[in-house]
């Protein structure tokens, strides 16, 4: 795709400039945002749209400055740390602050598996088949990387234009005569224009972060619960929309999955294996994982605390 390839260069680029310019982080920043605010295939694009590798051009001889062994050396596990710290630098509202986690999947063999954690929430793993530990780690960071620099973009952040927009595409996706596709504050689309304008001037990634949660929420059965106990679509978007994903969010949906189980013996199993297939497929496609990848933990919770591979039998 030619704006995989633009964004590819336009990210090399800029760890070119931040290896050169290591003690002048104000220039980097400078020319972050103007080569944003000029780059005419980002503004191109419909402002939902990820970035993904695609894997012909990774298998290729690699541009200098994304890999490791091109005419310089970059660490690019560095520079996703250091862009972040920048964002923290000039304002950006860090909950948890600028810190870039890393967690490795256990193997004894390769290929080996690592995901990373922005700050905001949201999840990268390694695409490429990875022989090191190490090198899973800088796979994953180039993914993290090429994401977070595409999400600086004006075009990611939620505006009046872009509500009216999301809206009217959502509206046009509904069929039939249940009134789901009018605004009222009890219909989909009226919680959906209430989410979003409840997060203008967020970007994208930061509002995929939020979703994830609602994802979760009708992946669990918890919204429908809600509903069936007269809660508003909106009571329920405002309550959530404030709520971190955390161990006792976790924790609760896992006890769901445990009480489902032991109704209908088998259930987990099949449902771990799927997320199990959803997140690899995910990953390989260098996607967004945080959805996927918080559906394997909270069922992998709820099958520790069962007791282990009995559950998987099935």
């Amino acid at each position: 795709m030619v704006y995989f390839l633009s964004l590819f260069s336009f990210v090399d680029l800029l760890l070119r400039y931040l290896v050169g310019h290591r003690q002048k982080p104000y220039l980097f920043s400078h020319i972050l945002q103007t080569t944003l605010n000029n780059t005419k295939i980002l503004q191109s694009l419909p402002p939902t749209m990820m970035v993904y590798p695609e894997e012909p051009y990774w298998a290729l001889p690699p541009t200098s400055g994304i890999y490791d062994d091109g005419e310089y050396r970059v660490n690019v596990v560095e520079a996703l740390q250091e862009f972040w710290q920048m964002k923290q630098s000039r304002g950006a509202e860090l909950k948890n602050g600028a810190l870039v986690i890393y967690e490795s999947v256990p193997s004894n063999s390769q290929p080996y598996i690592c995901y990373v954690t922005l700050p905001g929430g949201s999840c990268f793993g390694s695409f490429q088949n990875c022989p090191t530990k190490a090198e899973a780690r800088r796979s994953s960071a180039k993914i993290a990387l090429m994401n977070s620099v595409f999400n600086e973009h004006p075009s990611r952040r939620i505006s009046d234009d872009f509500i009216e927009k999301a809206v009217n595409e959502a509206r046009a996706s509904f069929k039939g005569g249940d009134g789901e596709g009018t605004d009222g504050p009890d219909t989909g689309i009226g919680a959906f224009r209430f989410m979003l304008e409840a997060n203008k001037g967020r970007t994208m990634l930061e509002f995929q972060e939020l979703m994830t949660v609602f994802q979760l929420l009708h992946w669990n059965g918890s919204l429908k619960a809600m509903r069936e106990r007269q809660c508003s679509r909106q009571e329920v978007v405002a309550h959530y929309s404030n709520r971190a994903l955390d161990d006792d969010m976790r924790t609760q949906m896992a006890l769901d999955w445990i009480a489902r189980e032991q109704e209908n013996p088998g259930v987990l199993g099949r449902e771990l294996a799927v997320a199990e297939r959803e997140l690899e497929t995910a990953r390989l496609a260098g996607r967004e994982l945080r959805f996927p990848k918080e559906k394997k933990d909270i069922l992998m919770l709820a099958h520790t605390q069962l007791g282990g591979s009995s559950v998987i039998s099935s």
